[in-house]
């Protein structure tokens, strides 16, 4: 055998062998198969995960046909049942319908209304494949944060949440101040390096794991706080803005002048979906630019 085929060879173990080391750390879950949340993965960890309409289950599917709390799923070490909690239209499992407990294998198909739902177990290395194509589909390819889209949906989803369970809900916006003179009189790969590196910044520093950190556009980013009152979340809002105002933006030996103006809401009466939320701290960030930017400010009623 040449050296070359043999180089081939061991590149290939290689990364099979990254690939099952990777594959290790994901937990079962269920892949979205068809419909508008096609390819959508729902992590199964171990204990109770609750499907349904409802928004205070687990893994809420607000679809035609499904109860609101539909079936259940337990997960104990490496054995996986699903069990129907009395739906309407029954639970199936692949097109049988499911009484008392089921184990679900690899490749199991569990249909609840028009919702189908792949099972694949803890370490299976297909995951990976739709872990990537769901990280394209709802990231920023610049920043790498969450998109504008994926964010609306999760916006939406939370603020149904709170309705649900009264847990408290915040939502961050802040917006770069002067970015345009910064793209002027910079050019726009300064632009570009300050978003990647103020998005690095807050990700290692800033965001708290359970956050949604997305880039909504441009310039503006926003972080939305599940469980998060106002006070609570202004305080995050401040630091974050000490983060921004502190660091040293260093592009092709210079230093950039970079600031945020801040807005922060969060979910009360008045509420009554992820756009209300938006506009009032979108509202907020208004008046931290009419003050002199650089600052935080909450919305009042």
């Amino acid at each position: 055998m040449s050296d070359d085929a043999t180089l081939v060879i061991t590149d290939i173990k290689a990364a099979l062998n990254s690939a099952d080391e990777e594959a290790a750390q994901k937990p079962a879950c269920f892949l979205v198969v068809g419909g508008e949340l096609n390819g959508t993965i729902f992590d199964l960890l171990d204990g109770e995960t609750v499907v349904g309409r409802s928004p205070d289950c687990t893994i809420p599917l607000e679809f035609q046909g499904i109860s609101r709390r539909h079936f259940k799923v337990n997960v104990f070490d490496e054995e996986v049942k699903v069990e129907d909690l009395g739906s309407s239209n029954g639970t199936f499992v692949n097109n049988t319908k499911i009484e008392g407990q089921v184990s679900l294998s690899k490749g199991d198909m569990v249909k609840l209304g028009a919702i189908a739902l792949k099972y694949l177990p803890k370490g299976d290395t297909e995951r990976l494949t739709y872990d990537k194509l769901h990280e394209e589909a709802n990231t920023d390819g610049l920043t790498k944060c969450y998109n504008k889209t994926y964010f609306n949906n999760r916006l939406d989803l939370e603020v149904k949440k709170s309705k649900v369970t009264g847990n408290p809900l915040s939502l961050v916006i802040f917006d770069l101040d002067h970015f345009k003179h910064l793209n002027d009189n910079y050019g726009h790969d300064a632009g570009d390096f300050v978003l990647k590196e103020k998005a690095q910044l807050l990700r290692d520093h800033g965001i708290r794991k359970g956050d949604i950190f997305a880039r909504y556009g441009g310039e503006e980013f926003v972080v939305l706080l599940p469980k998060t009152n106002l006070k609570q979340a202004f305080e995050i809002a401040e630091r974050l803005r000490k983060l921004v105002e502190t660091h040293d933006f260093i592009y092709d030996g210079k230093k950039l002048p970079v600031t945020a103006s801040i807005g922060v809401a969060d979910y009360r009466q008045g509420v009554n979906t992820g756009t209300d939320l938006f506009k009032r701290a979108d509202s907020a960030v208004y008046k931290s630019k009419q003050g002199g930017r650089n600052q935080v400010n909450f919305f009042r009623a």
